[in-house]
């Protein structure tokens, strides 16, 4: 079945509906992020960027968004499906005896930052513009600290997680956004105004 850009836009509206039950609010938050002011980058991005220097800085290729056809909107799926299928979740205490570190997955298993690098990675691999993904902090709806990925498209933000199976917009999203990486330095991270909710919670890692 062929889709052209204006019914994939719908798809994608109805989708979130569905997943998320998308109320007013949500549809005035707007199909991309505000960003404002600059943010503390979370202390396990820094020691990631101090082991992988390469890894945390800029192209200079500029920012972009990624044009969302057919092919790209299955390929997001299909990655977001395949990662969240191949890493085990275990804590970073489990895995290596402190509350926070960054890497990517280790024998196969790791927690939500684990799962967004590896994303991350994978779509870097298949030639996605490193600053059209973004990592991003959420409060997810237990008000703990957790990972997704942001994918800055030409029909909106849409993310990428291993809690929720669907790719959605971000604004259906059940979590509070709190930060993510700059789209023009991936070691600099923006804070996000998310209008949807009342409060906006900040997280010290």
């Amino acid at each position: 079945m062929t889709m052209n850009a204006k019914s994939l836009k719908y798809t994608l509206v109805a989708l979130a509906m569905i997943a998320a039950g998308m109320s007013e609010a949500n549809a005035q938050a707007g199909r991309f992020m505000e960003t404002g002011a600059t943010a503390k980058a979370p202390v396990g991005h820094v020691g990631f960027c101090q082991e992988n220097p390469a890894e945390c800085e800029p192209d200079g290729k500029g920012a972009v968004v990624v044009k969302l056809d057919r092919e790209r909107w299955n390929e997001l799926i299909a990655v977001n499906t395949e990662v969240n299928a191949r890493i085990r979740p275990v804590t970073d205490i489990e895995l290596f005896g402190v509350e926070e570190y960054w890497t990517y997955p280790v024998d196969g298993a790791g927690d939500c930052e684990e799962y967004v690098l590896e994303k991350k990675r994978v779509l870097l691999n298949r030639g996605w513009p490193a600053s059209a993904l973004l990592i991003t902090v959420v409060k997810d709806t237990n008000n703990a600290g957790h990972a997704v990925l942001t994918v800055r498209t030409d029909q909106g933000d849409v993310i990428l997680d291993n809690q929720i199976e669907a790719v959605l917009p971000w604004y259906s999203a059940p979590y509070r956004f709190v930060k993510r990486q700059s789209t023009s330095h991936p070691a600099k991270w923006a804070a996000i105004s998310d209008l949807r909710t009342s409060t906006l919670a900040s997280i010290g890692n």
